[in-house]
């Protein structure tokens, strides 16, 4: 009883947050207040369906009625009454990991949705949601809502639960609550709050155990078929009768115990008098409870309490308080015990039928079945099983039966689930018999009676459930694998058995006029019997586990309208996700075929759910048949499982995709973000985190499990990172019965090319293991790729570059005191706050401590690098290391060739606590190394850190100075996302649609030469401006900054400006900008340095208004420290491309006949008017040059230079 308390008690504490306590009321007399929130635009704008609870519509998403969040809370108010509450917000990429990583609307960190926040609780408490007033539902009203659970309360033992109730009247009842062990990420909630003919609200409540940090969002709230239908008059079809109102309904639906009509007038008294309705609010009425166990008992909400899978109101009132029948959990009975319920005999007729309500929740096994017994013998008529939700569904039977008979209502509720029956309605049809003496009814078990969680063999014995649909036959004649979904349908339905709740469902028939592709029996959408208008649905039984290679394969058919489709889904129940796998839309002509959809490894249970909506009386149809599965027991492995080496050009190799995201891998030929490596023609892989459809936190491609290994391999690929905005990109070992390792990682953006990867796989012993590349959605603009994947037998060798995000890449520390590998967030020294890769408290590199007791002085700390295999003449090395203040010590960079060492480098003190960058050119002839060493001078405390390596052919250039031809030599956006910072990217001149920029460099003057660049339309909500840093440069007294650049901007969406800025520890001041303009091409820009102390360059693209669309590219910088400006004999000129050469000529030529042609007509009209012509002269334009330079204090003011050959 203390567990059914807590529940009540909520529901007791919801009434009081009620305004006034209560909602229910009569109608206001006022015809402006009944419009208001009535799921109806009584009004032309539809501004009375706004701020309801829901908005007259979602810009997003397209969906009338309702909230997504995005431009307000749409009248939720937040009710709590205590600090745990509920507020609007966003997503945060500078906190991954502790709440939703995007919004559900629009999928990214853009979106806005309702959350609970609260400061951490010695007591629990629970945040409310409150809607406003809302007038009357109607019967096929459906409420969806997303939801999404996260944090430290997900693995506490007293289970979050997120409740939906409805407050009506006096009376609060619960329509939806979560299930049970859901996972992190987006789930659904579907509640069905039946015909409320009154004022209602809606709350949505969560309560947290002390100290949990469980975190809830709430997201896009839909109302469906919420209105009732609106007074006139229509013309009834020959199965239709006439609603008070003038409405049509179908006349199977008046006297059906729910008000369809929305004026009462199909449940009047006087009509509906001939039909004998049971409502068990005063008993049983007619019917019987059959002895046994279990038996059918009547009871109340109220009485049973709030577990899981009991209903939480009754059919006939809406009511806590109103009865009805259920059957309860059937564990101590065993398996297939049925509860009995029977009618009076009734005398042979055509024309009886059965109306009742159901209502199955809790178990995805139990059943209910209706059937009429003649003579001793049970003909079913109707069985439904599954996961109906909480929520009471119609149905109607009908009797064509030639002898006197008996109704046989059978209810199983297995596992923690309920069945429950409630409105029990006969037609007048059904005559009662005098009560003669009657046959016993058939008996309740089979030959074989199985124990609870075992099922029966056809051949008799029984096996556990567990077994039943695992792919292997389990039973002597394989039948516990015949009823699983496999199958042509031609002996019943194999096992799908119909979940529907509306007004289609599924059903097995024979082919009549349908296309050839389907023939024989097959299973169709028919009409159904429920109150919903919604697709129709069918599951087959608990399934798995699976095998990695698992898929469906069917035929299918459909003919329908654009609404209409078929779809696949896979329910979950270990996440309770539902997670769409294949679907097609109608386009108006008949489409079918023959598919195969990819189930992939999968732990058992989960089933295959088959959605489909078409409009069947608009000759709509859709079925499938031939439904087998193929590969799917674990211990199958495909034969190409252990082919890792793969260009993508044929097939996906070895590799698969992750089917449980719908964040995915495509194989692609570019769609805009550029080529493949293998040929620049053909095919990758591609991953987009702002795919439609994508909420996946991560997307997988996964090698199928390989056998153990006892030596190392290297895994060779080539990836690409590009946008402005992306995430990160990791390649993880997973081995069996251990955490999983990652063995390489990126994040941010590397530029629209391709890079080469490597990462050594080790030796697995005995295990068996699987390798994945994983992407990451912490990111939501860009997109990533992977090609020509090779393995080769042994180590990878040194590794050019090195992160330090996954292991110190081979460089060994040496000496009495060590190099360590850490993070600000686990180190157990002092060292930066934030690494240089990630920029975060996370992120990984090397240190060293150099106070006295670590490292005393004069003695040296060593890390050396692995050989590194000369590649050509040259080669650059560069990193990045930090110094602490006061006094860190000394850190001295030797490059070893041939036995023989030599210092390159050394620093013992640094302005601030930044990361700077150290290069060095290295000329070669031999294998050569790199040694780190650090020197103790003495001092209290202090550190020495060092952070992403990088070997590159060629001389190293000139700090700040970079022709974007090789990399991007220290030139780099902030990665904080705090700052919602967006990358610059980096591109050759191939045109790219998703990159656009110019199709020359600057450097080259080709399409094959590279530069930097950015597109300005992404600028907005997640950033109104992109940055371009230097390295940090020693103080300047006269140096000089020359770069060219290239602004691609329609003129009339030029509210932007190109800037640079020189920042240092007394600020940041702009010393140079230009007003966004359209180029012709590249300009050259000219900028005298000056600095007192340490600082940096950036480059900013910044706007006001967005969206801006255009471009802006960088090529070509140039620092040199000392001369100035004035000290090159070369000063760059603005720059004419082809183009603009061939158009100043044909401009010229026009102008020279414009003026020859005025001239002719001034002549004319001096002769007719024999004076002077009296005119304004034009003026000329500013002659071109380098730029047009104004000074304004200490900025430098650029406005565009209008095209040449043109006039102002």
């Amino acid at each position: 009883m203390a567990g059914q308390a807590a529940p009540c008690l909520l529901l007791l504490l919801a009434r009081a947050v009620l305004t006034g306590g209560s909602v229910g009321g009569s109608r206001s007399s006022s015809n402006a207040a009944e419009w208001l929130c009535n799921f109806f635009c009584d009004l032309s704008d539809c501004s009375d369906e706004n701020q309801c609870g829901y908005l007259q519509s979602s810009a997003v998403l397209g969906t009338p009625f309702t909230c997504d969040f995005e431009s307000g809370n749409c009248g939720w108010q937040d009710v709590s009454t205590s600090a745990y509450r509920w507020v609007r917000g966003r997503a945060s990429l500078a906190s991954w990991g502790t709440g939703p990583h995007s919004d559900h609307t629009v999928g990214t960190d853009l979106g806005w949705f309702m959350v609970t926040v609260s400061p951490p609780a010695k007591t629990k408490a629970t945040a409310w949601l409150r809607s406003p007033a809302m007038r009357e539902a109607a019967a096929t009203c459906e409420i969806r809502a997303w939801y999404h659970l996260s944090g430290s309360g997900l693995n506490v033992t007293e289970q979050l639960v997120l409740r939906l109730a409805l407050a009506h009247g006096d009376e609060v009842v619960e329509l939806w609550r979560s299930p049970e062990g859901g996972g992190e990420g987006w789930h659904q909630l579907i509640a069905h709050p039946g015909r409320i003919p009154e004022q209602f609200q809606l709350l949505f409540s969560l309560t947290q155990p002390p100290a949990c940090g469980a975190e809830l969002a709430l997201d896009d709230i839909t109302f469906s078929n919420c209105g009732l239908q609106k007074p006139g008059q229509e013309v009834c079809g020959a199965e239709e009768s006439s609603c008070g109102q003038g409405s049509c309904l179908a006349q199977h639906r008046f006297c059906d115990g729910t008000d369809d009509c929305g004026d009462g007038s199909d449940e009047d008294a006087t009509q509906c008098k001939s039909f004998t309705l049971c409502s068990f609010e005063q008993g049983l009425c007619s019917w019987k409870v059959e002895a046994g166990q279990p038996e059918w008992e009547r009871n109340t909400s109220l009485n049973l309490g709030t577990a899981y899978g009991i209903p939480t109101r009754d059919h006939s009132s809406n009511s806590r308080t109103g009865f009805f029948l259920y059957v309860g959990s059937t564990l101590a009975t065993g398996a297939g015990s049925v509860a009995q319920l029977t009618s009076p005999t009734y005398q042979a007729t055509k024309s009886c039928s059965l109306v009742l309500y159901y209502h199955l929740h809790g178990s995805a096994t139990s059943s209910l079945s209706i059937s009429y017994v003649l003579n001793s013998s049970k003909h079913l008529a109707v069985e439904r099983r599954g996961e109906l939700g909480s929520s009471w569904v119609r149905e109607r039977v009908n009797f064509n039966v030639t002898g006197s008979f008996k109704v046989l209502i059978e209810g199983t509720a297995s596992g923690a689930g309920t069945v429950a029956i409630d409105d029990l309605i006969l037609s007048p049809g059904c005559v009662p018999e005098k009560e003669t003496p009657w046959s016993p009814l058939p008996s309740r078990a089979g030959a074989w009676s199985c124990a609870a969680e075992e099922v029966a063999c056809d051949s008799g014995g029984c096996v556990s459930t567990e077994l039943a649909c695992d792919f292997a036959d389990t039973c002597t004649d394989g039948s516990d694998e015949k009823r699983c979904g496999a199958t042509t349908f031609e002996e019943g339905a194999g096992g799908w058995h119909d979940v529907s709740v509306g007004r289609l469902r599924w059903g097995v028939q024979r082919a009549t006029q349908l296309d050839t592709v389907l023939t024989g029996a097959f299973l169709a959408l028919q009409a159904g019997e429920g109150q919903m208008v919604a697709a129709a649905k069918a599951r087959t039984p608990l399934l798995g586990p699976s095998g990695l290679a698992c898929a469906m394969e069917m035929s299918y058919h459909i003919q329908s309208g654009p609404q209409g489709f078929l779809a696949i889904g896979i329910v979950d129940h270990t996440t309770g996700t539902t997670q769409l796998a294949w679907h097609t839309e109608g386009d108006s002509t008949i489409a079918g075929g023959h598919i195969r959809i990819s189930l992939g490894e999968r732990t058992r249970p989960f089933q295959i759910e088959l959605l489909g909506l078409v409009d069947l009386q608009d000759t709509g149809s859709a079925a499938i048949d031939n439904v087998t599965f193929v590969q799917c027991h674990p211990s199958v492995v495909p034969p190409e499982a252990t082919e890792l080496s793969c260009n993508f050009e044929s097939s996906m190799c070895g590799w698969y995709r992750d089917p449980s995201s719908d964040f995915r891998w495509v194989r692609s030929t570019g769609q805009g973000q550029g080529s493949d490596h293998t040929t620049g023609l053909g095919y990758f892989l591609a991953v987009d985190p702002s795919a439609q459809g994508s909420r996946g936190q991560r997307a997988q491609l996964l090698t199928y499990r390989q056998e153990p290994t006892t030596t190392t391999r290297c895994l060779s690929f080539w990836y690409r990172l590009a946008g402005p905005q992306i995430g990160t990109l990791s390649l993880k070992l997973l081995l069996e019965g251990a955490e999983e390792t990652v063995l390489w990682t990126r994040r941010g953006t590397q530029g629209s090319v391709w890079h080469r990867g490597r990462a050594t796989l080790p030796a697995t012993g005995q295990r068996q293991h699987r390798v994945a590349f994983e992407a990451l959605r912490d990111g939501f603009l860009g997109d990533m790729a992977l090609d020509d994947l090779a393995l080769t037998a042994g180590p990878c060798g040194a590794e050019p570059s090195c992160s330090f995000e996954v292991d110190a890449c081979g460089l060994a520390a040496s000496g009495q005191h060590s190099w360590l590998r850490q993070s600000n967030r686990t180190g157990t020294i002092a060292g930066p706050m934030a690494d240089h890769t990630t920029s975060t408290a996370t992120g990984h590199y090397m240190v060293v401590g150099t106070g006295r007791s670590s490292l005393p002085a004069g003695q040296a700390a060593v890390l050396t690098s692995q050989l590194y295999q000369p590649s050509a003449s040259a080669q650059c090395l560069t990193f990045w290391y930090q110094l602490s203040a006061g006094t860190p010590g000394s850190l001295g960079v030797f490059v070893e060739q041939n036995g023989v060492r030599r210092k390159v480098m050394g620093v013992s003190a640094m302005e601030g606590d930044a990361w700077h960058r150290g290069h060095i050119t290295v000329q070669l002839d031999e294998d050569w190394q790199a040694i780190f060493e650090v020197v103790g001078a003495g001092g209290d405390h202090g550190y020495v850190a060092l952070d992403d390596l990088h070997v590159l052919d060629g001389a190293c250039p000139e700090p700040a100075s970079c022709d974007f031809e090789q990399d991007m030599c220290g030139w780099s956006s902030p990665s904080d996302p705090q700052l919602n910072s967006l990358a610059w990217g980096w591109k050759s001149g191939v045109p790219l649609a998703k990159y656009p920029g110019p199709e020359q460099d600057h450097t080259r003057g080709t399409k094959d030469g590279h530069y930097v660049h950015f597109d300005t339309s992404v600028l907005g909500l997640g950033g109104t401006a992109a940055r371009l840093e230097s390295q940090h440069l020693p103080a300047a007294a006269d140096s000089c900054l020359r770069f060219w650049y290239y602004m691609d901007i329609p003129e009339h969406l030029s509210s932007g400006e190109l800037r640079v800025m020189l920042h240092s520890a007394s600020g940041q001041r702009t010393v140079w900008s230009a007003a966004g303009h359209r180029s012709w091409g590249w300009q050259g820009g000219v900028i005298p340095v000056q600095s007192p102390t340490e600082f940096w360059i950036i480059f900013e693209v910044t706007t006001q208004r967005w969206p801006m669309e255009g471009t802006v590219a960088l090529d070509d910088i140039v620092y040199s420290a000392g001369g100035g400006c004035h000290s090159s004999p070369e000063v760059p000129v603005e720059e004419k491309s082809s183009r603009g050469f061939i158009a100043e000529i044909v401009l010229s030529l026009l102008l020279v006949i414009i003026g020859l042609a005025l001239m002719v007509a001034g002549a004319w009209y001096w002769l007719q008017r024999r004076g002077l012509a009296s005119g304004t002269r034009a003026e000329g334009g500013a002659p071109l040059g380098f730029d047009n330079i104004t000074f304004r204090d200490d900025k430098v003011i650029i406005s565009p230079a209008p095209p040449e050959g043109t006039e102002d």
